[in-house]
């Protein structure tokens, strides 16, 4: 069973090693509307905390000129928010661990000033402007203003597994771990963004949230989710389903498992799992990107002993951004990582039913968080 709830795993792993060379983030997105046109747009926000145990008395920024002459790696909680679409930006405020109070064990819980994060509450704000954008290269951002006051209910999970809730014994086994507590989840509450407020409401936020942690980032780095999800054989809106398909290029103890993806479909209420890293499903991935012209793309075909799935997505460039990470060594090694939040595309699922793949469903996908990149 992959839904299955485990706050443990929401909770912060920086333990041992992970303390001086290891990132945690909780990542939530979601669509709001113009609360005086309706019109729809997808927001995103982020707490990244990056090696408690380097602390001082300041942010310490991994890309700042002097301390990577220094070789000091970074240390800081960054609060990441921003939108896809139109007026698209990425908005990063830093502060150093003394100012922040974390209950790290479950369930989790950050503050630092008027940013807080939980299993069930997300606010905060971040404005900068477009000279200070400027004058710092190394926040690795836009200029903007931002806040942001919501709940959360995580009403569908995509627990991973393979060792993820022992992570003292485990830290060093996977560069890069993850857990979607709620890969379907809806959202409420208020964001005002450059001064115009939008609603969020549970029905039509379609929202996602999931966290990472590691020591390092994949490469290449896949992503895709949806819950907006409708089929195209009964034309019937699929209320309890949401998919999720992740990873790319795994390390397990430094050596890399090539070309490997996590891939669940929750589809009204049957599992469909993907996960290579349950041997007894013989899980079988072949996927491709594509960012030639004005739209990029996505294919990934799944397969295990019981079903196929096979996902098509597309999302135009111009309404994504080129995210920004730094890892907790100092190094910026994606500096192409394409992630939009209103993809599209379907999802073909499939059933082995002896000799034969019948077709379950044709799911025709919108609103789709998707992400890919390579180091460069």
């Amino acid at each position: 069973m992959f839904n299955h709830h485990d706050l443990t795993r929401d909770a912060c792993m920086l333990h041992g090693p992970l303390r001086r060379l290891g990132y945690d983030w909780w990542w939530h997105s979601l669509t709001a509307r113009d609360a005086q046109t309706g019109e729809e747009k997808p927001f995103f926000f982020e707490f990244y905390v990056c090696n408690p145990a380097l602390a001082e008395d300041i942010p310490v920024l991994g890309q700042l000129p002097e301390n990577r002459t220094n070789g000091k790696k970074p240390s800081y909680l960054m609060v990441k928010a921003g939108c896809w679409g139109e007026g698209k930006c990425q908005l990063h405020r830093f502060f150093a661990w003394k100012d922040v109070q974390m209950h790290a064990d479950a369930p989790y819980e950050i503050t630092a000033a008027d940013c807080h994060a939980s299993e069930t509450a997300l606010s905060g704000s971040i404005s900068i402007s477009r000279e200070e954008a400027q004058a710092h290269p190394e926040w690795m951002c836009d200029a903007g203003q931002l806040s942001w006051n919501l709940t959360i209910d995580k009403q569908i999970a995509f627990n991973v597994g393979y060792g993820a809730s022992k992570p003292l014994r485990d830290a060093e086994a996977f560069a890069m771990y993850w857990h979607a507590e709620g890969m379907k989840s809806a959202y409420s509450g208020e964001i005002v963004f450059n001064g115009r407020t939008y609603v969020v409401t549970p029905e039509t936020s379609y929202g996602y949230a999931d966290k990472n942690w590691g020591r390092d980032f994949t490469s290449p780095w896949v992503w895709l989710s949806s819950n907006c999800l409708k089929s195209r054989l009964t034309g019937k809106v699929l209320s309890n389903s949401v998919f999720d398909i992740g990873g790319g290029r795994p390390k397990v103890y430094f050596v890399p498992l090539d070309r490997r993806l996590l891939g669940v479909f929750w589809y009204e209420g049957r599992e469909f799992d993907f996960n290579f890293s349950k041997v007894h499903l013989h899980v079988k991935t072949t996927f491709s990107f594509d960012e030639a012209g004005d739209t990029v793309h996505w294919h990934v075909r799944q397969e295990n002993t019981h079903a196929v799935m096979e996902t098509e997505i597309s999302c135009n460039k111009k309404d994504m951004l080129l995210i920004n990470y730094e890892a907790p060594d100092g190094s910026k090694k994606h500096n192409r990582l394409w992630n939009g939040g209103n993809g599209w595309g379907t999802v073909r699922l499939y059933e082995k039913q002896g000799e034969e793949t019948v077709l379950i469903d044709e799911i025709e996908c919108t609103h789709v968080g998707c992400e890919y990149g390579e180091y460069c």
